[in-house]
């Protein structure tokens, strides 16, 4: 994997190539990581599916950044794409009763990120996040990297650090 160092031309040099909110924290940050581009196809009826097809990695590596509303509180979702969410799951991890998908609309504006390319990294307003256990039986996960046809291959005890997340078993097969 490329290595970026946390240091201001890193971060600028990003900026100035067309780099995503989430790639531009990870230039930020100590961490091993790889940005991987493909063509994104608008006729594909699964980001996620599309992504692990696309890269040759297995669907249960992909993960997909789901935004929920928990008890009236956005709280994000990362599970992988070969599942779905268990809104109960996610609920109890958080310590909620109740969960629902999020407005599509709403999402996007507050994270700042389109739908099919909401990242869990570099979000607009931070949420509570929360990462399927499965993530941490693979040596590196791919996650979006904040646009449509680019994911981020990154460690997952990176991606739990940087998101200040939680660990909880909130995904279906």
């Amino acid at each position: 994997m490329a290595r970026t160092r946390s240091n201001r031309s890193n971060r600028s040099k990003n900026a100035q190539q067309g780099g995503t909110p989430a790639t531009v924290a990870l230039s930020g940050a100590d961490v091993d990581f790889q940005v991987h581009a493909y063509e994104h196809d608008p006729a594909s009826g699964s980001y996620g599916e599309e992504a692990a097809a696309a890269l040759g990695v297995p669907a249960e590596r992909v993960f997909k950044t789901l935004v929920a509303d928990v008890d009236g509180t956005l709280t994000v979702a990362v599970v992988p794409v070969s599942g779905s969410l268990d809104l109960k799951a996610l609920a109890a991890a958080v310590g909620g009763k109740r969960a629902a998908m999020a407005d599509p609309a709403l999402a996007e504006r507050t994270t700042g990120y389109v739908r099919g390319g909401i990242s869990p990294l570099g979000q607009r307003k931070r949420l509570a996040t929360v990462v399927d256990t499965s993530a941490a039986g693979h040596t590196t996960v791919c996650v979006s990297a904040g646009r449509r046809g680019l994911e981020i291959e990154l460690a997952p005890s990176d991606l739990v650090a940087l998101t200040g997340a939680r660990t909880a078993p909130i995904a279906r097969p």
